[in-house]
């Protein structure tokens, strides 16, 4: 029987860093060690508090539907949460969302309709143009240079924004790169967008993995009418539980929730009772331990990597990646990668699985693994380059 599918899900490109991921599954079922810097979840299981209350909710029967804004607990929480960081965002304006992913799929159904256009980043993450696909929507990447350290600026949207589009997609910090997006800049896009009637959404979802003092607890703070998304997954730790958040404006609060009942019913009761005892004194010891860590391994990574003639045009401000040229090996990012880990079990993201812009140039490394595979990563790419005569 043949069946006619939909062109868009024709149009979906694989993740080379899932087929990645499948040979060194592959080379660890033969008992290979591999060096894993190709998957961006971190390697520290969710935090026990988190995991106690989990299996309490599950004890105390807490497993119906809820609510399809989340429980109100939770959005206290997170009211709670911004409120420390001295902003003022109600429970009111709090969705709970099945991860971050869910939450992009509904704002999407909130914000576009077929033959609309969003502006997004290359690179950046790559399933943006799919969330837009799926309401009959498309997409436009703006190029995000290196030697302007990856930022976008006003007059990159000024320059790409046509009749159809309604709005801009941005992250901060960012995957692949770690950026953080300068206020002034999101402050110019925001008023911008604004006065063509279009929207902002912004991606936090690494909100807390920041390197050094950002220049804001939250977009938030710099424009109170942006769409923020945020995750459990990253800082968190909570990747698997799949619960994240959206901020929208109070007059949206109607029309996202009647899509929440319609397309998810409710996020997981389970997950979110957990994830209330992600905001506790305990459990944010544990969360900011584990930030700091991520610091210490990008700056033992970046060396190590520099130190062997790689490039890394911007050194992240947060998140847990770095953004690497690997120009002076000769190779095209695609072919460094699978020579990596057919040869040596070193596992890197090429740039292609985030965009087309330079994509070639650019790997990505994950530094979610632990100290001593670091090192031993570092080692077998150092024998890699020896072997295939580049030199530093």
């Amino acid at each position: 029987m043949v069946f006619m599918y939909s062109a868009r899900s024709s149009e979906i490109k694989p993740f080379t860093v899932m087929q990645l991921l499948q040979r060194a599954q592959e080379f660890e079922a033969q008992g290979s060690r591999v060096v894993h810097f190709e998957v961006g979840e971190p390697d520290f299981v969710t935090a026990l508090p988190i995991v106690e209350a989990g299996i309490e909710a599950l004890r105390g029967g807490k497993t119906k539907y809820t609510s399809a804004q989340g429980i109100l607990p939770l959005r206290e929480k997170i009211s709670s949460y911004y409120r420390d960081q001295g902003l003022d965002v109600p429970v009111s304006r709090i969705q709970i969302t099945s991860g971050a992913s869910g939450g992009l799929v509904l704002l999407a159904g909130l914000l576009l309709d077929p033959g609309d256009r969003l502006l997004i980043t290359d690179p950046g993450y790559p399933c943006n143009k799919v969330f837009a696909r799926l309401v009959g929507a498309q997409t436009r990447a703006i190029a995000l240079q290196a030697q302007r350290g990856f930022q976008i600026a006003l007059s990159d949207v000024e320059a790409a924004w046509e009749e159809q589009d309604r709005g801009v997609l941005l992250a901060s910090p960012a995957n692949p790169t770690g950026t953080i997006l300068a206020a002034d800049t999101l402050a110019e896009i925001g008023r911008w967008v604004a006065r063509r009637d279009g929207f902002v959404i912004l991606d936090e979802i690494y909100q807390g993995l920041v390197h050094e003092e950002s220049p804001y607890a939250s977009g938030l703070a710099v424009r109170d009418d942006v769409f923020v998304l945020n995750s459990f997954s990253k800082f968190f730790g909570m990747t698997g539980w799949r619960l994240g958040w959206v901020v929208i404006p109070e007059d949206a609060t109607e029309r996202f929730t009647k899509l929440a009942q319609n397309l998810v019913i409710s996020p997981s009761s389970v997950a979110q009772s957990a994830a209330i005892a992600a905001f506790s004194d305990a459990s944010m010891v544990v969360h900011q331990e584990r930030a700091a860590e991520f610091s210490r391994r990008s700056k033992r990574l970046a060396a190590g990597l520099l130190n062997l003639g790689f490039t890394i045009p911007v050194m992240p401000a947060g998140a847990f990646y770095l953004y690497v040229d690997v120009t002076h090996t000769g190779m095209l990012s695609d072919e460094f990668c699978w020579r990596l880990i057919e040869q040596y079990q070193v596992a890197v993201t090429p740039g292609k699985d985030f965009g087309d812009f330079e994509s070639e140039r650019f790997v990505r490394f994950a530094y979610t693994t632990d100290s001593n595979s670091i090192e031993l990563g570092l080692q077998r790419i150092e024998q890699a380059l020896t072997a295939w005569g580049i030199r530093r």
